[in-house]
């Protein structure tokens, strides 16, 4: 049981923040924060940070050292000293009440309206996301916690002065689920012998601390995604991680529950793994269908036979794509765990007929994935949520949770060939020039403190900026050719650049433009586009910029 007197946690007050033990904060401490970061809540945080923090460089460090043995020509393949993992009988601890029927849910940023609409969508569960939709300022991290700790309180409310509405929860909200950022990306204002912490262990720890008894006592509990896993040890890290945090509160093992996203090329050749090591914790895989498509670029960026077409080509139908996702709904169902599906990351028109054709494409999207024997699927707005239940009601059925008797187990076997399948399609210059508008803008949004952007017509978050900007370096990398006839080189790219600056500047208008941070969103996007190595996430360099 942890007991707040073991800590004796020592503080003192200064201009720049607050020194709790050895746990520093460089970020403003407002008054409305002192209720998260408050004594016993950092003393918990310290303890699991000073156990597990240690462990995060030599995680990264092995992802470094399996790219550098692909980037030597070694495909990714299915590990030979787990295949009595693969080859088990065993399964899952297994899935609470309130997440068996997760056939739609929605994500978005911890921003106080969002959440409020989110929990009040018709939908099952709503991903509350520090990842990939929140760029994390200071405030927006400390404020996401406060509005998390009101929700799951149901006490969260809001007055918006601009509208004049008033916000608050229906009375049967969704499910929430916490999503925490991946290890790559450290949390600056927060650290621990002056050592950094890594960010998703601080969304973890004081999302858990504050939360976990209400949510138990409401017959819920502390749920959360868990992104960007490339191994079945990362997996184990974070198992252990909530192993401890459980017993630190002198909880039940398995009251965690987890759900990963598999969103990493190396992770698809590791899924049975992943499960077996977050056996206690885990209820399900997910297609994080944008992120996998950036890391099957990442992860064979030296392989001019993999380079991938326009984003718009790379839909879940391509050979590459349907394997994945067959594979996992087929691994997640053998064992016991639910098989979700990916974002449909669309938003509604008010023009009537193009909202049709909107639509048209979400019913198509979420079809092929009810049709694959997927569990649940994602939608980016409200207003697609609907739409995508009509679909799911449809393939699950009546009096039914979820399609967990879909087993696939008459498939072929999905082969490693079959995951890695090159991918058809042009490369356009029209697709290359909108690349590069989108990147700009989500990039100038993100340094802004703004990480989730609707941009013609799509919700834009971190992991479809970085297909936009991969893919052009690859292409750049390569000496492939528009469908034109255009060589992809440079030069070509930064004469693109600045002619779509120009319309970028026409689209949000010259006080917007003038006013923004434009200009170094360009030259980041130069950056991580003309570089000679592939950076790994464009949100490392510009969390330098926040």
């Amino acid at each position: 049981m942890w007991i707040e007197s073991q800590y004796n946690p020592l503080h003192k007050h200064s201009k720049t923040g607050v020194n709790m033990k050895s746990l520093t904060f460089t970020g403003d401490m407002l008054p409305e924060y002192n209720s998260i970061y408050s004594d016993e809540a950092n003393a918990f945080v310290a303890t699991l940070a000073e156990e597990f923090s240690p462990r995060v460089a030599a995680l990264l460090e092995a992802r470094k050292v399996k790219q550098a043995e692909i980037d030597a020509g070694e495909l990714p393949d299915f590990l030979a000293e787990t295949k009595k993992i693969r080859d088990g009988g065993w399964s899952i601890l297994g899935v609470p009440d309130d997440l068996q029927d997760r056939r739609v849910e929605i994500t978005g940023p911890v921003d106080r309206k969002m959440i409020i609409n989110a929990l009040n969508a018709n939908v099952k569960v709503f991903m509350a996301d520090f990842e990939d939709s929140l760029s994390p300022t200071w405030q927006k991290v400390a404020e996401g916690q406060i509005n998390m700790r009101d929700a799951v309180n149901g006490t969260i409310s809001l007055d918006d002065p601009k509208s004049g509405k008033h916000y608050e929860l229906n009375d049967d909200p969704a499910v929430l689920i916490c999503r925490a950022r991946g290890l790559h990306l450290p949390e600056k204002h927060i650290h621990l012998h002056d050592q950094e912490i890594p960010g998703g262990l601080i969304d973890f720890a004081y999302y858990f601390f504050h939360n976990y008894k209400a949510l138990l006592a409401k017959g819920s509990g502390p749920y959360f995604y868990i992104p960007k896993l490339q191994s079945h040890k990362e997996a184990r890290w974070w198992a252990d991680v909530m192993d401890k945090a459980e017993d630190l509160v002198g909880i039940e093992r398995g009251t965690i529950k987890a759900t990963v996203l598999i969103e990493t090329l190396p992770a698809v050749f590791e899924m049975d793994e992943i499960l077996h090591e977050f056996r206690d914790h885990i209820v399900a895989l997910n297609c994080g269908r944008w992120d996998y498509i950036f890391s099957y670029i990442k992860t064979l960026k030296s392989f001019p036979d993999r380079v991938l077409p326009d984003r718009q080509a790379v839909t879940m139908n391509k050979p590459f794509l349907s394997a994945y996702s067959r594979l996992l709904i087929k691994t997640c169902h053998k064992r016991g765990a639910l098989a979700m599906g990916g974002m449909a990351a669309f938003i509604p028109s008010k023009d009537p007929e193009e909202n049709a054709a909107v639509l048209k494409r979400v019913v198509g999207d979420k079809t092929l994935e009810a049709q694959n024997g997927h569990d649940g699927t994602w939608v980016a707005h409200p207003g697609l949520a609907d739409t995508a239940m009509v679909v799911l009601d449809e393939y699950i059925g009546e009096g039914n949770a979820n399609q967990m008797s879909v087993s696939r187990a008459d498939d072929a076997e999905v082969t490693a060939t079959d995951l890695l399948e090159p991918c058809e399609g042009d490369r356009t210059e029209e697709g290359m020039r909108a690349n590069i508008r989108i990147a700009v803008q989500y990039i100038e949004a993100w340094i802004q403190g703004n990480g989730c952007v609707p941009i013609y017509g799509l919700m834009e978050d971190a992991a479809t900026a970085e297909i936009s900007r991969s893919s052009i370096w690859q292409w750049i990398h390569h000496g492939k050719d528009l469908s034109n006839g255009k060589k992809i080189t440079v030069e070509l790219f930064r004469e693109f650049m600045n002619e779509e600056m120009g319309t970028i500047k026409g689209e949000v208008g010259e006080e917007r433009f003038n006013a923004g941070r434009f200009d170094e969103a360009a030259k980041l996007m130069d950056r991580f586009t003309t570089s000679e190595e592939l950076a790994d996430f464009l949100t490392v360099s510009a969390y330098e910029y926040l």
